[in-house]
């Protein structure tokens, strides 16, 4: 189900809110509205960049709340707690650069054939074990990515598997969609 443009300003805006109080040390925007889509148990992604060069992204597939409460510590975690950015953190003066963006996703389903997804539409989670790792659809076309090579490479690069580990019946991929929106 689309989620609409007055809902999608408010995900973004929370992102941004949670984003800046984060970085600035005040208290983080409180969620108002608890119905609709802002009321949903949906996993999302809230991703940061400044002039089109990562500065942050964080997400998860189980949320533990409602869809506006894990945006808002979804986008706090993607300012603050990035592990690639902690030695480079989001600075208050770069605030006002950053592109916030948001991904709702769909439950998780799992695939026995994980090289049928569709490049593009299908976001993977591939988990063996204790290791996990996972890309939103668009990770595969912005790479210019087929279906083998995306599973390899969140195998490597993501999950510390090796490559073609997504063959291994101990592996386990699930598949899922993403309505992304930005501002």
């Amino acid at each position: 189900m689309a989620i609409s443009a007055e809902d999608r300003g408010k995900l973004v805006a929370l992102a941004r809110a949670a984003a800046a109080a984060q970085v600035t040390g005040v208290p983080r925007p409180r969620v108002v509205q608890s119905n609709g889509v802002l009321a949903e148990q949906r996993g999302c992604f809230v991703t940061l960049t400044n002039a089109g060069r990562l500065r942050g992204c964080i997400g998860t597939f189980q949320p533990r709340g409602p869809l506006g409460e894990m945006i808002v510590e979804m986008g706090a975690s993607a300012a603050g707690h990035d592990p690639r950015f902690l030695h480079d953190p989001i600075t208050p003066t770069e605030l006002d650069q950053l592109t916030v963006e948001v991904s709702v996703l769909s439950p998780l389903e799992k695939t026995d054939d994980p090289a049928a997804l569709t490049v593009g539409a299908h976001g993977i989670y591939v988990v063996q074990g204790a290791r996990s790792g996972c890309f939103l659809p668009e990770v595969a076309t912005d790479m210019g990515w087929g279906a083998e090579e995306f599973l390899d490479q969140c195998c490597q690069g993501k999950a510390n598997l090796p490559p073609g580990a997504w063959r291994d019946p101990r592996t386990t991929v699930y598949l899922f969609t993403s309505e992304k929106f930005n501002h």
